[in-house]
């Protein structure tokens, strides 16, 4: 049995199941790209709610994993050469979980980096831009009265939408027919956007059909419908 007690962060989150990889998260559009992925693999984990409610984020266990204080983070006892491994940053986890399962990334180079570029497109356009357009539109920054910096996101928001849309119109997912992690970044953001921020109205969402055509198809899949909710929240 994988020996995990060298890690802090078990300290405040025990391991029930040491030889299962451990996934420290909540299930926020960066959150769930994580649990939704060791869904689809079919790989055990055993995942463990970080609350924001009680600054779990801050706590000196989980900065001990991840020093930068965001979610998700893991733990798998399984690592490169049978040794255990931490990583933090959603876009890093996702290449390893590929790389270790060799599933959700072309096996070929060219395949490869275009996936990853895709998936950095997220990490770098989507992600940030959206969040932003959350927080200026839903969260604290909808009371400013100067309403430019959330017309700002907006506008990016609406480009962001535009490269997703263009690159849909003749193709099934991002890489084409084959479904991978730049798919399993990409989309728990628009779902996001249109859901939980309630922006679809204000970003236009009705002039992109085929990446609302692609989250119907992501949220329709099993694994994915899973890890939505993965970790239990409180």
């Amino acid at each position: 049995m994988p020996d995990l007690s060298s890690f802090s962060i078990t300290k405040k989150w025990p391991a029930t199941h040491p030889d299962r990889l451990q996934l420290y998260s909540l299930p926020t559009p960066n959150g769930v790209k994580v649990s939704i992925m060791l869904e689809e693999t079919g790989l055990p984990y055993e995942p463990h709610l970080v609350s924001f409610e009680r600054n779990d984020q801050t706590s000196p266990e989980f900065l001990s994993l991840n020093p930068n204080n965001k979610i998700p983070a893991i733990l798998d006892p399984d690592g490169p050469g049978g040794k255990p491994l931490a990583l933090f940053e959603s876009g890093a986890i996702l290449i390893y979980l590929a790389e270790k399962t060799g599933r959700f990334i072309p096996q070929d180079a060219a395949g490869r980096y275009e996936t990853i570029q895709w998936l950095m497109f997220q990490m770098g356009g989507i992600g940030p831009m959206f969040g932003q357009l959350g927080f200026f539109h839903k969260f604290a920054g909808k009371d400013y009265v100067d309403k430019r910096p959330r017309d700002r996101y907006v506008a990016e928001s609406k480009r962001l939408l535009g490269v997703l849309n263009q690159r849909l119109a003749d193709r099934t997912w991002l890489m084409g027919d084959d479904y991978t992690i730049a798919d399993i970044a990409t989309f728990p953001w628009v779902r996001n956007l249109i859901g939980f921020y309630a922006a679809g109205d204000l970003v236009g969402i009705q002039d992109f059909p085929h990446v609302t055509r692609a989250v119907d198809l992501f949220v329709a899949r099993p694994a994915v419908e899973k890890g939505l909710s993965i970790p239990k929240r409180d």
